[in-house]
């Protein structure tokens, strides 16, 4: 799903799966962590760019994926172990990486750009955490959102589930700067022209010392959302959004 194109000391990360705009299925995850890996140990590389194809940056994790997760509880664990993972190696790159953002961010999408160091978005971007409505928790954002996002506006996203669109998702502190439509990708060149010029190893260290907590939050986070997945509230979540209907969850 990842396709990546070096451009001087630039690497251009593509989430590239536009006819499903950009849903992110399990195999995501590893192909993620991997691509951080390989862009982290690149001597070229000193800034990294993601962004999507097509019509968005992507809709988060793919839906028929989530109905498929078997193996129980060890099985659900798992799931979310590769899946934090893989947005951990992307904070952990020790070179700056940028999201340039248009179109829906939303579930997984709007947590990857979380673990982004800066985020550009354009006039169309849409960022939203919705997986209340399938009777789950953002993980990445619950581990990641507080250390850019203060807790109303976390709570804005998690509990409403509604997106924001990108003037207040600056206000929120999830994105840096906003600019007309289309032209998310030339100011994240710009920036990442910007950083590349900079001292490399003052940048990892600034980086490294600025990322300093919120995974320590990973291991109960994982085992929320592995019970939340074994609950009656995600098997209707996931039932009613298949058969497009508004789910009926049952009173706790």
């Amino acid at each position: 799903m990842l396709t990546v194109e070096k451009r001087d000391a630039i690497a251009w990360v593509t989430l590239d799966r536009p006819e499903k705009l950009n849903a992110m299925p399990r195999s995501f995850y590893t192909e993620l962590r991997e691509t951080a890996a390989a862009l982290d140990a690149d001597p070229e590389v000193r800034v990294v760019v993601f962004h999507g194809a097509g019509k968005c940056f992507s809709v988060g994790g793919d839906i028929e994926d989530f109905g498929q997760i078997g193996g129980g509880v060890a099985g659900r664990r798992a799931y979310m172990r590769e899946a934090l993972t893989g947005f951990r190696a992307v904070d952990e790159i020790a070179k700056p990486v940028i999201a340039a953002v248009h179109g829906h961010a939303l579930g997984g999408g709007c947590e990857l750009t979380m673990v982004c160091d800066i985020v550009v978005a354009d006039e169309t971007a849409r960022f939203g955490t919705p997986e209340a409505g399938v009777g789950l928790v953002p993980g990445p954002g619950m581990v990641r959102g507080l250390s850019h996002v203060n807790v109303h506006w976390m709570k804005y996203l998690v509990l409403t589930g509604l997106p924001i669109g990108a003037q207040d998702a600056r206000l929120a502190g999830l994105v840096n700067t906003v600019v007309p439509a289309g032209e998310h990708l030339a100011e994240a060149e710009r920036l990442a022209e910007a950083v590349a010029s900079r001292s490399p190893l003052a940048v990892a260290v600034g980086k490294s010392m600025l990322n300093q907590g919120g995974w320590e939050r990973q291991p109960y986070v994982a085992e929320s959302i592995a019970l939340l997945q074994g609950a009656e509230d995600f098997a209707e979540g996931i039932a009613a959004f298949t058969e497009r209907r508004p789910p009926s969850f049952p009173q706790p």
